[in-house]
């Protein structure tokens, strides 16, 4: 029985037979080498076609430089816990393969330690890709600096940060803590609790949205109700029943994101209180889950849809040259039954 190999050997030796030219001349024409001229090339690619033959693109993009890959890489971070698996990952990913789809890119879709953000580097020095995306700066903005320093084509999905050297694309997350907020003071709350952990600088930037709220109602900013803890459902509910049993006063919740603000409704519900009469809960993101939680959650809407096309644009800018400023989209309070 034939090898797949030895099947491949067979097939540019009789492409080689028709096109008048070495096995070898074939070889370096199907990988891209500039050694075969154009008129060659052609003939010997229309004869691999006939033969479905396998050319192999990658390699001969990154021979011709036309490499058309963008590495869109989601670190993984021990402390938070937070999974590709999670519904803001995975609309953000969508949103970015479709805008580089529309632009004629492919996709390669990484993993890296949120510890070495720096480590996404090797993406861009080994030639697999042209640019990198980045979903979330984590605790490494200085990494990320560095990474721009060192000319690497780079768009991070996060928030504005002072002192950054590198483009950001995300919503407006201080925006978004005043909006929610000033929503739930409006609708009569005064202990309204934090959910998620400030070391993230887009969660920091929300809470500083929340006190600024606080502040503007001459409400006392209370630090029992700060919440701090991992984007992980499990830590999110021990802290909720925990903050629920002690009897700290607590009419709301602000969780910055939308499994999290299902984890306050839950554990609001095991702790025999009403949502939203006793405590209502503010989520974040507005993915799809939302609307078909019971009750359906308030949340603070962000534009993934516009996402991808910004982050996409921006890194083809950067590729091209051109400065790039960090870019801020809005974001709005879509009500619903969990904060009417």
């Amino acid at each position: 029985m034939t090898s797949d190999a030895e099947t491949k050997r067979l097939q540019m030796a009789d492409i080689a037979r028709l096109a008048g030219v070495s096995v070898s001349t074939v070889s370096r024409a199907l990988n891209g080498s500039s050694l075969v001229n154009d008129a060659t090339r052609q003939r010997i690619e229309e004869l691999a076609r006939s033969f479905n033959y396998s050319i192999n693109l990658s390699a001969q993009n990154l021979r011709l430089k036309k490499n058309q890959t963008i590495a869109v890489v989601v670190p993984f971070d021990a402390q938070s816990r937070q999974h590709i698996s999670d519904p803001f990952f995975l609309s953000i990913v969508g949103s970015i393969a479709d805008a580089l789809t529309d632009r004629g890119y492919d996709m390669l879709l990484s993993r890296v330690d949120a510890e070495r953000l720096d480590t996404a580097a090797a993406l861009y020095d080994s030639g697999k890709a042209i640019g990198i995306v980045i979903i979330g700066q984590w605790r490494h903005h200085d990494q990320l600096n560095e990474l721009a320093a060192r000319r690497v084509p780079l768009v991070v999905w996060g928030g504005r940060l002072p002192q950054q050297l590198y483009c950001s694309v995300g919503g407006d997350n201080v925006s978004g803590g005043l909006l929610a907020t000033r929503h739930l003071i409006g609708r009569g709350r005064r202990h309204i609790a934090f959910l998620g952990d400030p070391d993230l600088p887009e969660v920091m930037l929300r809470q500083q949205g929340h006190r600024q709220a606080l502040a503007e109602a001459n409400i006392a900013h209370d630090p029992r109700l700060d919440l701090t803890v991992p984007f992980e459902v499990v830590a999110a509910r021990q802290a909720l029943d925990g903050l629920l049993s002690s009897g700290a006063p607590v009419d709301a919740v602000l969780a910055c994101s939308d499994l999290l603000a299902l984890q306050a409704a839950q554990a609001a519900r095991a702790a025999g209180r009403d949502v939203p009469r006793d405590l209502a809960v503010v989520g974040y993101d507005d993915m799809p889950l939302a609307v078909y939680s019971s009750p359906a959650l308030t949340t603070v809407h962000q534009p993934v849809d516009l996402a991808g096309a910004e982050i996409v644009g921006a890194l083809l800018a950067l590729l091209a040259g051109e400065p790039v400023a960090p870019r801020t989209l809005p974001v709005h309070l879509v009500l619903r039954d969990s904060a009417p």
